[in-house]
């Protein structure tokens, strides 16, 4: 005696899509003018300290120094890239490296 068993078609699988992917593009979008002014800074400083500009507003402490600001514009723009990358991700993974994308063969 043979007993077949057959199941119906389940539910897709569908990869899921991450979560809060507008307020990283948001947030990515505020933090690259926030690194250029942190350059522009690092390079005011770095202008008064060759007494080519006018004094820095910040005489002394951490930020008085332009390698502290030159530093903080590469970190906010390194988290841009990233957060950018994060909300742009691809929905899906291609099918086959070997089977070229045909978009305008399918219509």
């Amino acid at each position: 005696m043979l007993v077949r068993i057959q199941f119906g078609a389940g539910p897709k699988i569908r990869q899921k899509r991450r979560k809060n992917q507008h307020f990283a593009l948001a947030l990515a979008a505020l933090l690259t003018p926030a690194a250029v002014m942190a350059a522009v800074l690092a390079f005011w400083r770095l202008a008064a300290d060759l007494k080519a500009t006018g004094q820095f507003p910040i005489p002394d402490g951490l930020f008085s120094h332009w390698q502290v600001w030159l530093c903080g514009a590469a970190f906010l723009q390194l988290g841009a890239l990233a957060l950018d990358r994060y909300g742009k991700a691809q929905d899906g993974l291609p099918k086959s490296v070997e089977e070229p994308e045909r978009k305008l063969a399918n219509f």
